[in-house]
């Protein structure tokens, strides 16, 4: 706060009072739960009917951080959090060739060798993100797109640390759930934020994104992607980039002709989204879009 705002100011602050109310003379009234200042007060902050200040609280902390930061444009990355760097990825498959020697009839070893073998194939996604995001970072002047991730493991940790590696700070939205997990280390610790609400991190994910880079993953990718795409359809946002990264595993799971064709939707909505197969494609098309810095 600027020194002049502050002698003006005719109320203490909020923190002031909290420093205050910390002065209390101990009674029995003063140690009652209803004579806690309620922005203190947990208990009060955690029940059901609190749930709107809190969806409000979720969506104002991140905001003004960025904001503070000055961070206005990102590119988002998304992808699978079980694909690995191909240095594990290869010590797992030396690994599972290893215990197979051992017990060749056990079919849970054979399983982990097909698996091990997949991850050294789909490793090569963790190497794009990682580049991609080294490419944004670097060829933007600073914070003018500022890579985002889901802040987990995976495609979410290679993009983290391409920009990471460029010397560049990221961002990692990561999400509360039930078995334990932890934000990636390559985050700006700064920009590591923590959610509650599915709801308020999908708008966090668009507030500033420039572009979206969907790389092969799962129930959560999907989820973002089709949501993305419907924003997109239905002019609740404006067209941008969304680059589906690896044609091949795409068109595996998802048939968009036969949607097309079964009159879901038309051959226009097609073009919302691009293939793209290697970093500098995906980064070609982000800067076109951007135009000159």
């Amino acid at each position: 706060m600027h020194p002049k705002s502050a002698k003006k100011r005719l109320f203490p602050t909020a923190r002031e009072d909290a420093h205050a109310a910390d002065l209390k003379v101990d009674s029995p009234q003063s140690r009652s739960a209803s004579y806690r200042l309620a922005y203190l007060d947990d208990d009060l902050m955690l029940r059901d009917e609190l749930r709107p200040v809190r969806l409000q609280l979720e969506l104002l902390k991140a905001e003004l951080v960025q904001h503070e930061m000055g961070i206005e444009s990102t590119v988002v990355v998304f992808g699978s959090g079980r694909i690995p760097d191909p240095e594990t990825a290869v010590a797992e498959l030396v690994a599972a060739k290893a215990r197979l020697k051992g017990g060749k009839s056990d079919p849970q070893l054979k399983k982990r060798l097909r698996r091990a073998q997949r991850d050294v194939k789909r490793s090569r996604y963790y190497e794009e993100a990682r580049r991609l995001a080294g490419l944004i970072s670097i060829n933007s002047s600073r914070d003018r797109l500022v890579v985002v991730t889901g802040g987990g493991r995976g495609i979410m940790e290679a993009a983290n640390r391409g920009a990471h590696e460029s010397g560049c700070q990221s961002i990692g939205l990561n999400i509360v759930l039930p078995f334990e997990q932890a934000p990636n280390r390559f985050i700006t610790p700064e920009l590591s934020f923590q959610f509650h609400y599915f709801g308020i991190r999908k708008m966090h994910f668009l507030l500033r994104a420039k572009s979206l880079v969907f790389f092969p993953g799962g129930y959560g990718t999907l989820d973002e992607l089709f949501e993305t795409l419907t924003l997109i359809q239905t002019g609740k946002i404006k067209p941008i980039p969304v680059l589906l990264f690896g044609r091949k595993f795409w068109e595996k799971i998802i048939d968009f002709d036969a949607l097309v064709e079964e009159g879901n939707i038309s051959a226009a909505d097609v073009d919302i989204f691009t293939y793209v197969e290697t970093a500098e494609e995906a980064w070609e098309i982000i800067a076109r879009f951007e135009g000159p810095a």
